[in-house]
């Protein structure tokens, strides 16, 4: 099973999305975003720049 984005708004208004593992562990908490479309945004550009994404070890 894939993972899973749930969306939501916070308790300041902002929206904001976790990205859930198929064993429904967080793996990702998103930035609080000013309206819902934003937040749709910010899935849609994980699911396309992740894949690619550089591992750095600080």
């Amino acid at each position: 099973m894939a993972g899973t984005f749930e969306l939501w708004v916070d308790k300041g208004g902002d929206w904001r999305f976790n990205l859930k593992a198929s064993n429904g562990q967080v793996i990702a908490t998103s930035q609080g975003y000013a309206s819902k479309a934003n937040a749709l945004k910010g899935i849609e550009s994980v699911k396309t720049n992740a894949p690619d994404a550089a591992v750095v070890e600080l």
